[in-house]
């Protein structure tokens, strides 16, 4: 039995309907918000999907849950405890015999140019059309309509320009024209195989297709599958439970990670996500999420005079500085950038391809150039990895990127004056969405912030700037020596403590 967690063959996709469900449990753990847990009602669902589990488990030949039932809370549609659960207690079983995958389709859909989730949308478009005739009518009633999903490909021009400074924002645009590809091709195939299908079917029917895979999808070794009442689970990025998957025992299961009682929402973890990838593929956000990272692109100075070597040493050492997110991929100068380490030890750093970028960059010879070369065949291969030599020069070399970063600081901050969400009701479309571009890009400032901090820290060590500020290296664990100069700081003379590491990370 193995987890399904975001890895890169093998992740979880996140759910939209879940947004706001997350978002209040993250508040009341993080005291960050005083107001009143809205009421939930694990039986406020029985109209809807009251025949749900037990058509689910008349499909499946076997029980799938004798301890949950569906219910909706003021935010969406999630699980509830039937009666008391203890922590290691098997909370549900589902079958992969009722899991939905492209194997549905026939021979002539799945040889189609397109992908995974493309695939598996064509199987709920098809569902959909057969409205009550088809088999899983039941459990496509049960989907969330196009009008209550928040994922960034729904959100109007105007919403849009909300995000600008992120990189979402391109990111949306750039997986809309990938839809939009993929649909021409689905629809060509279904037009020609299944016209019953494609009649009447709009870009728009596509898209919501793809966003209830995205949003709700499992991928494993069979490919994208969706996992019914299994994805009524809500997330909390403190749960310890996840789903599992046992391909030996062809079913799908959630342990409880602790104790619940009759009536309390159950929770799962679906993995370790930014406020990025869960507004564009999960439509929602959390506010004060530690996962939050920020896209920044930092390039070769057309004027540099060793512009052309400088790219050409960058590309031909392959420097792993993009990652996919949603369909599309960055462009070779796209780095990303979470919490900067702090004094006090918290945060990952800048990553390890930026500091390789910035001492290539900051290279004025081609002599220093070959060097770097040269030192990078004598060790693992990877230019620029290692610190220069001179102090000096590596600090300099990492100011390169302060003018930057203290730029995109004034424009988050600018966008984010713009946008007070205070006043918008929660229950408008255009209010949650407000919301949500508020915590991403408040989220992103910090990150922001963080590497400025870090920058300006290491500018203050080389005495370029700030001269009234005195700093001095923690020594070594074991040693209790400390600057002689520490007892004889004129007044006025902040003193800052800070590990060697902080500079070498």
């Amino acid at each position: 039995m193995f987890c399904l967690s975001r890895l890169p063959k093998l992740r979880p996709l996140p759910r939209p309907l879940l947004a706001a469900a997350h978002r209040l449990r993250i508040d009341l753990r993080c005291s960050i918000s005083s107001s009143a847990p809205p009421q939930v009602s694990p039986r406020g669902d029985e109209e809807e999907c009251g025949d749900f589990l037990p058509w689910l488990e008349r499909k499946a030949g076997v029980e799938v849950s004798s301890c949950l039932s569906i219910g909706k809370s003021a935010y969406g549609r999630s699980l509830f405890s039937s009666k008391a659960i203890r922590a290691g207690d098997s909370i549900l079983k589902v079958p992969f015999n009722v899991e939905i995958s492209p194997d549905d389709l026939l021979p002539e859909i799945r040889s189609c140019k397109v992908g995974n989730v493309a695939k598996l949308a064509a199987v709920i478009l098809k569902e959909l059309k057969m409205g009550q005739d088809s088999d899983w009518a039941p459990y496509m009633r049960c989907l969330p309509q196009r009008k209550e999903m928040h994922s960034t490909v729904f959100w109007s021009d105007e919403e849009l320009e909300m995000i600008k400074e992120s990189s979402v924002y391109q990111r949306t645009i750039d997986k809309k024209v990938g839809m939009e590809r993929e649909f021409s091709v689905l629809r060509h195939a279904l037009d020609r195989h299944f016209p019953e299908v494609s009649k009447d079917m709009e870009f728009e029917d596509f898209m919501h297709a793809c966003a209830l895979v995205e949003s709700r999808a499992w991928e494993s070794s069979k490919g994208y599958s969706l996992v019914p009442f299994a994805d009524f689970l809500n997330h909390d990025g403190l749960a310890k439970a996840v789903l599992l998957r046992d391909e030996q025992k062809q079913f799908s299961e959630v342990i409880a990670d602790r104790n619940y009682a009759p009536g309390e929402q159950v929770l799962i973890s679906y993995g370790k996500f930014s406020n990025a990838i869960l507004l564009l593929d999960f439509g929602f956000t959390i506010p004060h999420n530690i996962h939050d990272e920020v896209q920044i692109q930092f390039n070769v100075p057309l004027q540099d005079p060793l512009f052309k070597m400088k790219l050409y040493f960058l590309q031909r050492h392959c420097l792993q500085i993009t990652r996919k997110f949603g369909i599309s991929k960055c462009s070779a100068d796209n780095f990303t950038i979470k919490e900067v380490r702090s004094a006090k030890g918290k945060g990952t750093g800048i990553p390890q391809s930026l500091h390789a970028a910035v001492r290539v960059l900051s290279c004025t010879s081609l002599e220093e150039l070959n060097d770097m070369e040269e030192e990078a065949a004598q060790n693992d291969g990877r230019l620029g990895r290692r610190p220069l030599k001179n102090i000096n020069r590596e600090i300099q070399a990492h100011q390169l990127l302060l003018p930057h970063i203290t730029k995109l600081i004034d424009q988050y901050s600018a966008s984010a004056k713009l946008m007070n969400p205070t006043g918008c009701p929660a229950s408008k479309r255009g209010g949650i969405r407000r919301s949500m571009a508020c915590e991403l890009l408040a989220g992103e400032l910090h990150i922001l912030k963080s590497a400025a901090s870090w920058l300006e820290i290491k500018e203050s060590v080389s005495g370029v700037r700030n001269p009234s500020l005195v700093f001095w290296w923690v020594p070594a664990a074991g040693s209790q020596s400390e600057p002689s100069s520490l007892g004889a700081c004129k007044s006025g003379v902040r003193i800052i403590r800070f590990s060697c590491s902080l500079l070498q990370s």
